[in-house]
């Protein structure tokens, strides 16, 4: 079976109606990154963030994966398909993908404020604990944080997607501007000779001159358009 690895970004998940960071009228117009996604604002006001977290996973519930969700999960069938997301809900998941790598933290485990990447402190949260207290501690007395990686952290999960990218036989990008580094420079680690496909419904500078095929639909639409040539080549 061939290796199709896919990046996923804010775009994939829009349709369910989870809020895009970076869209005007998205989160960040609403929060300044500054105070709810950085050390720096957690530390000045962690109940803030806290409860910006809490409203997050709260959204959660609210929500279901979308057509484009089922789409990637359904090319398991045809491809060993392995999953690198930008995004912190669990949408990959409950539509069905069962190799998934959350570059950012995922938005349903919480741990510990002084070792957030150890795993001995991470813990998922089952929905009827997902309104976080300031005064909840994880194993080593540390206030629970979001499992969330915060601008200014370092990226543990980057590694890991590299080797994936090294070893695609199809490269795929959802919905990701290309913005946000270290991921977007992801694309440079896919061999030279690897087709690769782009999904999002605006224009997305591609900065390797790299030769890419560009689908300009939505996530459901354009993995509809995709899964017809992919699994038609086959």
């Amino acid at each position: 079976m061939k290796n199709l690895v896919i990046l996923t970004g804010a775009g994939m998940s829009a349709e369910s109606g989870i809020s895009t960071f970076r869209d005007a009228g998205g989160l960040w117009d609403k929060y300044p990154v500054e105070q709810v996604a950085t050390p720096e604002g957690y530390a000045a006001n962690p109940k803030l963030v806290t409860d910006f977290y809490n409203e997050r996973r709260k959204q959660l519930l609210d929500v279901k994966p979308n057509r484009g969700h089922e789409l990637v999960a359904q090319l398991e069938k045809h491809f060993k398909v392995t999953v690198i997301t930008q995004n912190v809900d669990n949408l990959h998941e409950r539509a069905g993908s069962t190799e998934v790598i959350h570059l950012h933290g995922e938005l349903t485990k919480v741990t510990s404020s002084w070792h957030p990447n150890n795993p001995h402190y991470i813990k998922e949260l089952k929905p009827e604990e997902y309104e976080v207290k300031i005064g909840d501690k994880a194993a080593d007395g540390s206030q629970l944080r979001p499992f969330i990686v915060w601008f200014g952290e370092a990226v543990p999960m980057i590694e890991t997607a590299i080797d994936y990218c090294e070893r695609a036989d199809v490269f795929l990008i959802i919905g990701t501007s290309l913005n946000v580094y270290p991921a977007a420079g992801l694309l440079n680690y896919v061999p030279a000779h690897v087709p690769v496909y782009l999904i999002d419904p605006k224009q997305v500078p591609i900065a390797s001159g790299r030769q890419v095929n560009v689908i300009r639909k939505g996530a459901s639409e354009g993995m509809e358009e995709l899964t017809r040539i992919l699994v038609g080549e086959q």
